[in-house]
């Protein structure tokens, strides 16, 4: 075998299909019995008619990344609707924060929409360069200069306590929660970062949503990679170093227990220190009826930042990175079934994904939690409650062993792992390891269904271990 993947997440399957296509010998290992990682799905276990996405259920990067443009999931046969609405922030005693895909039409309805308008029009109209900058691997001059120049004064601006320049409370809350998916104090560099590019992407490509769920993203790499001659094996777990090439879609601290005393002393020293960031405890309903939010046009959000204010989200992301529970923990919910009536089964059932923030390692089931944040914007949602399905962040490693404590971005999100990776080093998805390599979401560019980590590490591994310097061509 030329090369073994440990984990068949989207970056894992990204750079198996990559060597695949280069001609290589290429096996997946994954220790779940299915394949995906964070981009699986499941039927519900009392209502089969209904599936739940494991962990990531809405793909603002399934069109932006360049690693899937270029392999075309659409072509492919992965329906992705791509919703008016693209994300919405209820907020208490007032109508919600709405952002539209239509960039207008969501300034139209903020308070002060022109002040949105300047803030994220000029990204909307150099979408690419945004998002060739933030995924890119930021070892070369970007081609376009001023995009990037504007995207690095916003992220000035809103990653620091500058970040009042942001006129409007339900703009502040809109832009809030977005960048909250960095699971990070807030305002930080790297919450920023991310805001800026979801917030960019969700008025030029919008946020799609996978029809039939987030496995069929995972199901298309899988096919790919077999008609290249690639095999997968589920149910393994890797505790020695495997044959070949060694490429590890894992957390990196999974290289101390398969090399044991063969890593570097220095590098080894650097894993046994790497930090794991705040955790994220997953709780699936099942209604039997659209949640009754109190803003009506909520009703046609597939996706909500249910965090309330700025202010809030703000003390809510402080609360947890203290290693308190949060009065008011940040929740981010989909209702995928807007988008895709698919999921709602024979019966009327339908799939409400929610996670909330938390301490990391936190064993309590925040089942009551979501449930009450909800509530406050929705009265009457339990009473469309037929059926939960709780995974505290202590308990997320069991679905996904990257996820140590619940940490889904498996690191604490920052600039500086976003650029350097897990371990500070020119090349962050190599190691001093001979033939071995990492390209999880502790790598650059980090979190999310993207494949870029994948990308990158397979396009160092072609070149230093097989002396293949062209990218192989990834189109259907």
């Amino acid at each position: 075998m030329d090369v073994t993947v440990i984990g068949s997440g989207p970056n894992g399957l990204a750079a198996a299909v990559i060597c695949a296509r280069a001609g290589l010998k290429v096996q997946v290992i994954e220790a779940q019995p299915t394949f995906g990682g964070g981009a699986r799905s499941a039927a519900d276990i009392e209502f089969p008619g209904v599936s739940h996405d494991v962990c990531s259920a809405v793909h603002p990067l399934a069109y932006a990344s360049p690693f899937f443009a270029e392999f075309d999931l659409s072509t492919r046969g992965v329906g992705l609707a791509v919703p008016e609405i693209s994300y919405a922030n209820p907020l208490p005693g007032r109508p919600a924060a709405i952002a539209y895909r239509d960039l207008e039409r969501t300034c139209a309805e903020l308070d002060n929409g022109a002040a949105w308008r300047r803030f994220l029009g000029p990204l909307v109209s150099n979408t690419d360069a945004v998002v060739a900058f933030l995924l890119g691997d930021k070892r070369s001059v970007p081609r376009s200069l001023v995009p990037v120049a504007r995207l690095g004064l916003r992220m000035l601006s809103q990653g620091t306590p500058a970040w009042a320049a942001l006129h409007g409370d339900d703009a502040r809350a809109l832009f809030t929660g977005v960048a909250a998916h960095a699971i990070t104090p807030l305002p930080s560099l790297a919450s920023a970062g991310a805001g800026l590019m979801l917030s960019t992407l969700a008025h030029s490509v919008g946020w799609p949503i996978p029809v039939g769920g987030t496995q069929k993203i995972s199901d298309a790499l899988i096919a790919d990679l077999r008609a290249h001659g690639g095999e997968l094996t589920s149910g393994v777990h890797v505790d020695s170093p495997p044959e070949g090439v060694a490429v590890f879609d894992t957390a990196p601290t999974t290289l101390l227990r398969v090399y044991r005393d063969t890593i570097p002393a220095r590098y080894a020293k650097s894993l046994q220190h790497y930090r794991f960031g705040a955790g994220a405890a997953k709780v699936d309903f099942v209604l039997n009826d659209e949640i009754p939010w109190s803003d009506p046009r909520l009703k046609h959000a597939p996706t909500l930042h249910l965090g309330g204010t700025r202010a809030e989200m703000a003390q809510a992301e402080a609360d947890i990175a203290a290693g308190r529970h949060a009065q008011l923990p940040m929740v981010l919910g989909s209702s995928a079934h807007l988008a895709d009536p698919g999921r709602i089964d024979a019966d009327g059932h339908r799939p409400f994904w929610t996670y909330a923030h938390v301490p990391a390692g936190s064993t309590v089931d925040a089942t009551e939690a979501v449930t009450a944040v909800v509530e406050r914007f929705a009265p009457g949602f339990r009473d469309v409650v037929v059926a939960v399905r709780s995974v505290p962040a202590a308990r997320m490693a069991e679905h996904n062993a990257n996820y140590v404590g619940g940490d889904i971005a498996v690191g604490g999100a920052s600039v500086f792992r976003a650029t350097l990776g897990p371990t500070p080093r020119l090349n962050p998805w190599s190691t001093p390891i001979p033939g071995v390599y990492l390209c999880s979401a502790a790598t650059p560019p980090g979190a999310g269904v993207h494949g870029m980590g994948g990308y990158y590490a397979a396009r160092t591994l072609l070149r230093r271990e097989f002396g293949i310097g062209d990218m192989p061509a990834l189109g259907p």
